[in-house]
Formats: structure tokens, C-alpha cells, sequence
């Protein structure tokens, strides 16, 4: 099955940018979110295969602007099928240059400690929580097409949620949230025919994580899999997409390992 309408928020790059081009690769409408990264997102609209694809800008940390990012999406596409929720906040974005947002207990003032802590909840957590409402609910009332399920959400985990982030540990508690919500959103929404699932991924090879894995500590991060690698964005992207599958319902309320045997649970 084809031609479903898809929003995967943050998608101008990463497992986002793979996420999208997968599923129109299949025949799927996407709706490209971005959050600053404009001309990567134009570019990532411009490139994707199939008709129909549409860019919306929007902080998912502000409640407002999930409002109008599931308003734009479903005026975009007719109807939202599949969501993905994708964006999260790993590096801080007050740092010059993106740097990463470490606040590890016994390095930084409270100050830093409280923001953040506010600021990743806020985007990770928050946000993901909040289009989840928007677009279930539009899922609910309007009735997709013949024969296609009521709806599909993933979630874009973490194995930090089970392994600790101790330099980051508000990602990683905003991951193990996200997994708690989409197990209470999968009981809430399987009597409307939504199956809601999540996926744990482990080191991933994206452009933001190219510093770490040519520096010195690159070997050790790669050799936490047996496989002695890290993943690609695509077969993150692949995976989600087989998750999001319309026969693919009774994978509700799981959280799916994703990380080559790097963390066994």
C-alpha cells in the first residue's frame, strides 16, 4: 500500500532525511519538518521522488507551533496516515556551531542543570507528546481511504533510555519517556485501529555524529556492537518505515531494540 500522507518532524537531515526519502521511495506523500535547517530541508523537498511532498517549519517545543505544524501537514497531504516522531534535541541549541549539550551532574551550575533539562524535555518529550494529541485526534475523525488502517505512529527512541547518558541524562530520560508514552498510547489508541510503536536505535553514523566517530574515541564507540559499526540512517529509515506498515499492527506498544547487539536488555 501506497500513497499515504506522512509527517516525520525533524527531517531536513539524519535518520529524519532518510526516514522521508524512504517513504516516498514506496509512493508515500511526505511533509518535510525542519526546525532551522531550512536550506537542507528545501534541498531534501527538492530531491524526494513522487508528487505531493510538502516543507513546514516549526519548534516542536512550543505548543503553538505543534498546533499549526499538524494543521499545515493535514492541509498538505488531505490526511495524515503515518506519523514519525523524529525530532529531538541532542546538542545544544544556544552553543556556537551546534555543540553538544552536556550537562553532566558534576560539571555544570544549576543553572545550565535546569535548562537543560527544560529545553530537552521541552523538544524530545513535549513536543512529541503534543503532535501525538494533534494528529491521533485527526486520525480518529477523519477516515482514511479504502481499505488502509486508521493510522500508524512511531516513535524515534534511544538505547539511552536503557544504557544511561551520564554526560546528556535529560536525552536519555526524555527517550525513556517517550517509550512510557508510546505504550500508554498504544493501549489508548488500538480500540481506534492506531497502532503506536517505538524504535530504540544505537549509535547512528548521521553528519552530526561524524565528529565523535573520527575522533580517537570512534574505535570504542563502534566496538560496542560485535558488529564493530555503528548504523546507517537508512537502515534506521527502513526500519521505521516496516514498523509504520499497514500489517504491521500487532508490533503496538512495543519498544524495538535497534542497535546491532550493543546493549542486550
Amino acid at each position: 500500500m501506497s500513497g499515504r500522507g506522512v509527517l516525520v518532524t525533524g527531517s531536513s537531515r539524519g535518520v529524519g532525511a532518510a526516514t522521508a526519502r524512504a517513504f516516498a521511495a514506496r509512493g508515500d506523500r511526505v511533509v518535510v519538518h525542519y526546525r532551522t535547517a531550512e536550506d537542507p530541508a528545501r534541498a531534501l523537498l527538492a530531491s524526494l521522488p513522487g508528487e505531493g511532498h510538502a516543507l513546514v517549519r516549526a519548534d516542536v517545543a512550543d505548543p503553538a507551533e505543534v498546533q499549526r505544524l499538524a494543521a499545515e501537514a493535514v492541509e498538505a497531504l488531505g490526511r495524515v496516515d503515518v506519523l514519525v516522531n523524529n525530532a529531538a534535541l541532542f546538542l545544544d541549541p544556544a552553543a556556537e556551531g551546534g555543540g553538544r549539550g552536556d550537562h553532566r551532574v558534576t560539571d555544570v551550575d544549576y543553572d545550565a542543570w535546569v535548562r537543560a533539562w527544560q529545553v530537552t524535555l521541552a523538544t524530545n518529550l513535549l513536543g512529541a507528546a503534543n503532535l501525538t494529541w494533534c494528529v491521533a485526534r485527526h486520525m480518529v475523525e477523519v477516515a482514511p481511504a479504502a481499505g488502509s488502517p486508521r493510522g500508524r505512529i512511531v516513535n524515534v527512541g534511544s538505547r539511552g533510555a536503557y544504557r544511561g547518558e551520564p554526560d546528556v541524562p535529560a536525552y536519555g530520560a526524555s527517550k525513556a519517556g517517550l517509550h512510557a508514552f508510546g505504550q500508554s498510547m498504544a493501549v489508548a489508541l488500538a480500540p481506534e485501529g492506531i497502532s503506536v510503536v517505538s524504535l530504540a536505535p544505537g549509535f547512528i553514523a548521521t553528519d552530526m555524529a561524524a565528529a565523535l566517530l573520527d575522533a580517537p574515541a570512534g574505535d570504542a564507540i563502534r566496538a560496542q556492537s560485535p558488529f564493530n559499526r555503528v548504523a546507517d540512517p537508512d537502515e534506521v529509515a527502513r526500519a521505521v518505515v516496516a514498523l509504520a506498515d499497514p500489517g504491521a499492527e500487532w508490533a503496538s506498544g512495543a519498544v524495538v531494540d535497534f542497535n546491532g547487539a550493543s546493549h542486550l536488555r
